[in-house]
């Protein structure tokens, strides 16, 4: 085992001890071999992975993403949701986060890497945490053909590591648009540090991207 690995691995043990409350188990998957050619100074990228505010909190505090915005997306083209309908299960959305990024600073595949690290668990089929529903689901919404490369690659590669003794069920899905949260879901670690739900499944998220993604870590926030 290389010291780097030892490394890691002495800290998730003692995320473990310090945070026992917490939703999904962080591990340190495996850096991709696969990564997305970027096309523009400034990329998006679409990630669903159960409640959106822990999703958009932990990517708020990754050096280089600009803007982290909570919303919803899978569902049919042009329908109009809110989170009440998206609630119910049936729409086909589900609750995601749109990342903008600059991959100068960070990559597509390293934000694939610090999502399945930290923030979502790729073997639960439609729930995260405590939440449950379709809604929930881990769901990867590629933009580009380069994305969708990345993306592809990176879900065999975390199948073929052994990190989880589960099958990966997080699926890529065909992007049919984003819709913006209500202003009061937006930015809610960040603003509501104390309520109950973020202290007991989000911010144990944000400990463990600080140990592990140490060099990709933000003291503030994004927008």
């Amino acid at each position: 085992m290389r010291r780097a690995d030892g490394l890691a691995l002495a800290v998730l043990a003692a995320i473990a001890v310090a945070s026992p409350l917490r939703a999904e188990r962080p591990v340190l998957a495996p850096v991709p071999a696969v990564d997305a050619v970027p096309g523009s100074k400034l990329e998006t990228a679409v990630f669903a992975g159960g409640c959106y505010w822990g999703v958009e909190g932990v990517f708020s505090h990754v050096k280089g993403v600009h803007l982290a915005v909570s919303g919803f997306a899978g569902g049919p083209r042009g329908r109009k949701v809110d989170y009440e309908q998206v609630s119910q299960g049936d729409t086909g959305f589900a609750e995601s986060v749109r990342v903008t990024y600059d991959p100068r600073q960070v990559s597509y595949g390293t934000l694939l890497r610090i999502f399945f690290s930290v923030i979502a668990d790729p073997t639960t089929l439609n729930y995260q945490g405590p939440d449950h529903g379709t809604q929930y689901r881990s769901a990867l919404f590629p933009l580009n053909a380069e994305q969708e490369k990345a993306a592809k690659a990176y879900l065999v590669q975390l199948g073929q590591s052994g990190l989880w003794s589960d099958p990966i069920v997080t699926r890529i899905e065909r992007f049919s648009g984003f819709q913006d949260a209500d202003a009061y879901h937006q930015d809610f670690l960040t603003k509501n540090p104390r309520h109950p739900y973020i202290q007991r499944w989000d911010m144990p998220k944000l400990t463990a991207l600080k140990a592990l993604f140490p060099t990709f870590y933000s003291d503030r926030p994004s927008a």
